[in-house]
């Protein structure tokens, strides 16, 4: 049986895949599932449903033998849930009723698989492995009447290709769907906008900036600008070793909208060697308000934003450069 847990993730995973009622039917209906194949897998179903646990044993015994450093049995937890589902999958095949709770069960392993990081190959190769197990237990009492039991046996198969169908796309829809939210982590890493103090953000940029890295350097920008409020950045690039043409101009265009915005911008940290390369590229850069180090960047933005600095020993506020009227 599916809890209530499991129950609200396989209805999500259904949604996000589109896979409706009707597209169930559509699927049932490539496999060419026919009434006459209801019928078959109703004669087979005293032989299969008896023998439901120790096909499901040799299942997993198949992936513990071809990749042993890989098998779902390293976790004794989902292993054993799995042991479960495989079971209750096996005893369902050969029930007639192919919607609803069966889609949500088939779902539900394939969530596991993919947890337990199954390759697809190796889930195929074991597939095909319980289809051959199953065909033996199929055949074996049709010594009378073979073709009888191939015809029983193919009817069965074609819902083990409705089931593969259905759990194929789910792994890889849910692996698809792991590696878009890494993806979404290493970009919110690799573009930082922090919070130093109340109106003023820190957007320190390190390694290599391409054209699609600049843009996302905006967005994070001017998203973090609307929501603390920010009236100073410090944009720091002393990690940066190269900018090209585009790239430039895209900092540029970042620090114009920040500016629309009703935030400052203050460059710091260009080395000598990227100064000069904009130089040479003819980029113009009047429109940058730029300080060589972080720590005078930092000093100016406190400035325009009103803040003085004191040594706790009662000693004068450190100088800071001359710069614009306080901002209220």
């Amino acid at each position: 049986m599916v809890d209530a847990n499991e129950q609200s993730s396989t209805h999500v995973l259904m949604s996000e895949m589109g896979l409706t009622s009707g597209d169930v039917a559509r699927r049932l209906k490539t496999v060419g599932l026919r009434p006459e194949d209801y019928a078959n897998i109703a004669a087979i179903k005293p032989l299969v449903q008896p023998e439901a646990e120790p096909l499901a044993t040799a299942f997993f015994d198949y992936l513990a033998a071809v990749d042993p450093s890989r098998t779902i049995a390293s976790n004794r937890s989902i292993a054993e849930r799995a042991r479960r589902l495989k079971t209750e999958h096996i005893f369902a095949m050969v029930c007639g009723e192919y919607e609803g709770n069966y889609v949500e069960q088939r779902l539900e392993l394939a969530l596991l698989y993919a947890k337990a990081g199954l390759e697809l190959p190796l889930f195929l190769g074991a597939f095909h492995h319980l289809l051959e197990a199953i065909g033996r237990i199929v055949m074996k009492p049709q010594t009378q009447d073979p073709l009888k039991g191939f015809e029983s046996f193919m009817s069965l198969e074609k819902v083990a290709f409705f089931d593969v169908g259905i759990m194929v796309d789910a792994m890889v829809f849910e692996r698809e769907r792991v590696i878009g939210l890494q993806q979404q982590a290493i970009r919110e890493l690799s573009t930082p906008v922090l919070q130093i103090r109340e109106r003023l953000l820190l957007l320190p940029i390190i390694g290599v900036i391409d054209t699609h890295r600049a843009r996302l350097v905006t967005e994070s920008l001017l998203r973090s600008i609307r929501t603390n409020r920010a009236k100073v950045v410090v944009m720091d690039v002393t990690g940066v070793a190269t900018i090209d043409s585009k790239v430039a101009n895209h900092l540029i265009q970042t620090v114009t909208a920040a500016k629309l915005m009703g935030a400052s911008v203050i460059v710091t940290g260009l080395s000598a060697d990227v100064a000069q390369s904009l130089v040479a590229l003819g980029i113009d850069l009047t429109k940058l308000n730029t300080v060589g180090d972080l720590e005078g960047g930092m000093e100016e933005a406190e400035a325009m934003l009103g803040y003085r600095v004191a040594w706790a020993d009662g000693r004068p506020p450190r100088a800071v450069l001359p710069s614009p009227k306080p901002i209220a």
